[in-house]
């Protein structure tokens, strides 16, 4: 684990209810324009921030792999599945560059605020890459570095955007485009071509 790596005993931070004001779920997956019935990897998944709103996207006939590297994050995200009895969510213990899912077996990858923590960006891409079917799509949100860290890591962890979208482009995937989503985030979305 690397000093960028959140910290687990931090997690009743990603729960916080002011975060919905800078960071709104609905505004984010709004803009990843999923269908129902789509299988979508959530990787960085934490205690579900979006894992929960991406099943109520997908439906009931969607699944959502909600993976994460902390077995601490799963733990309570599996507690708040229980509570809400979602079964179309399962959890994955992995790292984002081996996550163990067979291959093309989802429509969507979705990393959430990990980009940043991540040390080899190309195996993540690699990886991702092979978890989508044709013609899926991928999108990462992370830690815009032209404002103030009021929230998330500190400015010196931080990417531009710009730099998942020469990931992206290096990696071969097309339409690649870039936006600002919340008060503090970019979201880097294209899509697999062969």
């Amino acid at each position: 684990m690397n000093e960028r790596r959140f910290n687990a005993a931090h997690a009743h931070q990603l729960d916080d209810p002011a975060r919905r004001a800078w960071l709104p779920p609905v505004e984010v997956i709004g803009a990843m324009s999923l269908h129902p019935g789509d299988t979508i990897a959530n990787v960085g998944a934490g205690t579900g921030y979006f894992s929960l709103p991406l099943a109520q996207a997908v439906g009931p006939r969607g699944r959502v792999y909600a993976v994460d590297a902390q077995e601490e994050m799963l733990s309570l995200l599996r507690r708040k599945l229980d509570e809400f009895a979602l079964s179309i969510v399962e959890l994955i213990h992995a790292e984002a560059d081996n996550t163990g899912l067979p291959a093309s077996c989802c429509d969507f990858v979705f990393a959430a605020n990990v980009w940043h923590e991540f040390d080899n960006h190309a195996a993540v891409l690699r990886e991702f890459a092979r978890l989508l079917k044709l013609d899926g799509r991928i999108a990462i949100l992370d830690w815009r570095t032209d404002v103030l860290p009021e929230h998330g890591p500190p400015l010196e962890h931080r990417l531009d955007s710009s730099h998942a979208v020469n990931a992206l482009h290096s990696s071969g995937f097309q339409k690649v485009v870039s936006a600002n989503v919340g008060l503090y985030s970019w979201l880097v979305q294209g899509e697999r071509k062969r």
